[in-house]
């Protein structure tokens, strides 16, 4: 395996089809970081209370063709639309049993959404629509009104539209192709906000900041940037990961001022050494702050193969025995030997990089040997598998 070295300090190894979820995974982490730009406040906290909810729903999607759940074996499908029907004031007759209705347009779904920050009644937002049943396919139906509740159980929007879904499908002849996923769609702007949910950012004198990560050196930098500009007193750290600051009553003028402190920025900030194993994947991710301290490795590999032979048996003439086929199973195992290898001290991430290259070893032993090494005091990193 090849380690990259990699633009903006953000260092990757790249292996096979794992490049695109490794490249991914290290954005989302938030490690990248490059030391002439420095940081600012919104990007390493947050102000408390300012948050999204989570919505979620049970609706009804029709106007399928002929790709809805199979009602026989989803009964709950069946029942939603007679408790959909009596709503509407229709009665099915008395001799038609609900499990025989065939509704092969008709999907029962989860509907989901995320109800944004200082939300008010009347705003639309996006919604995901996914089959909880056997539905082929939710490509060109249609969500009827569906109410979509908070975790108080409480509804507070209600989603309806037509779906788009980001695939395509045909069968014929017992044979499929399929391109994407059928199963599950999305309707922009698909949910209509019923009721806003309280924020407590105008309750009291002070805001709190939540840090992203704990770390108490990026708590004081925060504290020291915010009463330099607006006087010292007006924040103060709590603890490793809040930092609690004297805002303005006026809601105008607290917009404002949170405003401001979420632009200031942190100089000389650099993130905490971390690598990111993903052991499913064999990739690594690890950011510009992490060293290697002076160590020895001994690398080889162990092979077993295994090989296995038919055997037939067969009687002699006229014995009234049966051929009988076994099989013989060859193990072999193989150890290549290894050679320890001198790992010079690092302090940067690019001599890092030259030295692991200098091993040669795969993607899982690499990750066997970033484990060892950090056991033994020789990697200055926090590592983290996911």
């Amino acid at each position: 395996m090849k380690i990259l070295s990699m633009p903006h300090s953000l260092r990757v190894f790249l292996c096979g089809t794992a490049r695109s979820l490794t490249v991914l995974a290290a954005l989302a982490a938030g490690l990248a970081w490059h030391p002439a730009h420095a940081l600012r406040i919104k990007e390493v906290a947050a102000v408390q209370g300012v948050r999204s909810n989570q919505l979620s729903g049970y609706g009804l999607v029709v106007g399928l063709d002929g790709t809805g759940d199979q009602t026989t074996q989803m009964p709950y499908t069946t029942q939603s639309v007679q408790n959909y029907l009596q709503q509407m004031g229709i009665t099915l007759p008395g001799n038609i049993n609900a499990r025989n209705i065939q509704l092969k347009n008709v999907a029962a779904v989860v509907v989901t959404a995320e109800l944004p920050a200082f939300a008010r009644p009347g705003q639309q937002i996006d919604v995901v629509v996914s089959s909880m049943g056997n539905a082929k396919s939710l490509k060109g139906g249609t969500l009827i009104a569906a109410p979509l509740r908070g975790a108080d159980g409480e509804i507070y929007a209600l989603a309806q539209g037509n779906m788009v879904v980001g695939g395509a499908g045909a069968s014929a002849g017992g044979s499929k192709v399929q391109i994407n996923h059928l199963s599950a769609g999305r309707i922009p702007l698909g949910a209509q906000v019923e009721r806003a949910v309280p924020t407590p950012l105008n309750d009291s004198d002070t805001i709190h900041l939540g840090l992203n990560a704990t770390d108490f050196q990026t708590a004081s930098k925060v504290v020291q940037a915010i009463n330099s500009r607006h006087g010292m007193g007006t924040a103060a750290a709590l603890d490793g990961r809040t930092v609690e600051v004297r805002a303005p009553m006026d809601p105008s003028a607290r917009v404002g001022f949170i405003a401001d402190i979420e632009e200031l920025q942190l100089t000389g900030s650099k993130p905490a050494a971390k690598v990111v194993i993903n052991p499913r994947t064999g990739s690594i991710v690890m950011n510009q702050a992490v060293t290697l301290r002076p160590s020895a490795i001994a690398h080889g590999n162990l092979a077993i193969t295994i090989d296995s032979t038919p055997v037939v048996s067969q009687p002699n003439a006229f014995s009234q025995g049966q051929t009988v086929v076994r099989e013989k199973a060859n193990i072999q195992v193989t150890q290549e030997p290894g050679s320890i290898v001198n790992m010079p001290s690092s302090a940067n991430l690019a001599d890092v990089v030259r030295s692991l290259n200098a091993l040669g070893a795969t993607p899982q032993d690499l990750l066997a040997i970033l484990q060892a090494l950090k056991a033994a005091g020789a990697l200055d990193a926090e590592l983290e598998v996911l």
